[in-house]
């Protein structure tokens, strides 16, 4: 195993869509990645796996074989209420839907074909550093050294960072997502997302011929249902007659949801500890943002940018931190504060109900709400 001998140019801890894009530009550019990963390609994630075609050239850049994964275009959008009232909406950007097993595993393999040291089932102790322009970072399987440390280690923020909030108990200020791949009839280019009690689910098409099931409430909901996901379900959920549906009439391929606890939703900081931080690490993204997964990836290259001049020497690691945090504000800053507003009119059975009523009615509104969600491709 290397120790300290020869020190990378970076360093990334974590190995989700941010940290893999980032490994694979910098690979790109020649420069000397290592990229520690705790599980094991591939591997499932909560998340709602609809990714807006803003990042489609991205990822062909990167290396992923677009064309060839024959994946569905969505470009049909349907919001429900409680009520049983659906809002129907053409989206003009659109996106298309492939499961993070998929995606992160391709990505897993493009970095490693060019060059990444990827180190899987690792667990990073700790990274410090120590003034001496390397950073160090200590793991379960050796101690290794680079010019720059990125975190890209997802929503909680390890205790080496300085973070606690992974072994909290739930709280009622706190979200709860969950997520399962079903079967069912919805059409490939439609996604759909539908209202319940303080939560909101979205089903859309994905690789393998699956749907993507996935929906986020708080943790207040799970507690009051004894923290039984399926009686939650079935008294909350399914109040919402079109889901009732999807969860009686589909088919589900596992038995049991993949859930994460104790998400909260407030920025970070794009660096911690002398880390650069990128996607879910800076800042815990809402669904209604529209696209977490491009807003990560666009995060990966607007921070390769950065470390490029700093690895060339054109400028110092205190000016990249700067230039990074300017650029992710400049890029992210509004689309967070329009998910933000969006997210306080879901979730509310006579509120949402209105709300989406009167946006049936003012289809430039619901256009302008919409793309305020969908970035500019990059």
């Amino acid at each position: 195993m290397e120790m300290q001998d020869n020190p990378y140019h970076c360093a990334i801890i974590g190995g989700g869509l941010a940290g893999l894009c980032l490994a694979i530009q910098l690979a790109d550019k020649d420069f000397s990645v290592i990229l520690f990963e705790k599980n094991t390609y591939p591997f499932h994630k909560v998340c709602g796996e609809y990714i807006s075609l803003e990042s489609r050239d991205f990822l062909k850049e990167l290396g992923l074989p677009f064309e060839s994964l024959n994946l569905p275009i969505i470009n049909k959008l349907g919001v429900s209420s409680e009520r049983g009232f659906m809002l129907e909406h053409d989206l003009q950007l659109g996106g298309f839907g492939i499961s993070r097993y998929s995606l992160d595993n391709y990505l897993f393999q493009i970095a490693e074909k060019k060059g990444v040291t990827v180190l899987q089932n690792c667990k990073v102790r700790n990274q410090q550093d120590f003034g001496t322009g390397f950073h160090q970072v200590q793991t379960n399987l050796g101690d290794f050294r680079a010019k720059a440390v990125c975190g890209s280690y997802g929503k909680y923020t390890p205790n080496f960072m300085g973070g606690q909030d992974a072994g909290k108990e739930l709280d009622s200020a706190n979200y709860i997502g969950v997520k399962y791949h079903i079967k069912s009839n919805l059409a490939a280019n439609r996604i759909e997302l539908h209202n319940f009690q303080d939560g909101y689910c979205g089903i859309s098409k994905v690789d393998q011929d699956w749907h993507c099931l996935c929906y986020l409430t708080t943790a207040k909901n799970l507690r009051a249902h004894g923290k039984n996901v399926k009686e939650m379900e079935r008294h909350i959920l399914h109040r919402n007659p079109f889901l009732k549906t999807y969860f009686t009439e589909s088919e589900f391929i596992y038995d049991q949801p993949l859930i994460i606890s104790n998400v909260q939703f407030s920025k970070k900081h794009t660096d911690l500890n002398g880390a650069f931080l990128l996607g879910d690490a800076a800042g815990s993204i809402t669904p209604l943002c529209g696209n977490g997964m491009s807003m990560a990836m666009r995060a990966s290259k607007l921070l390769e940018a950065e470390l490029t001049l700093y690895f060339g020497k054109k400028q110092t690691k205190e000016e990249a931190r700067e230039h990074y945090k300017a650029a992710w504000n400049k890029a992210f800053l509004s689309r967070i504060t329009a998910g933000y507003y969006l997210q306080g009119l879901f979730g509310k059975k006579w509120t949402t109900d209105l709300a989406l009523r009167t946006l049936a009615h003012l289809p430039g509104l619901t256009n302008t709400l919409v793309s305020l969600t969908h970035g500019e491709p990059f």
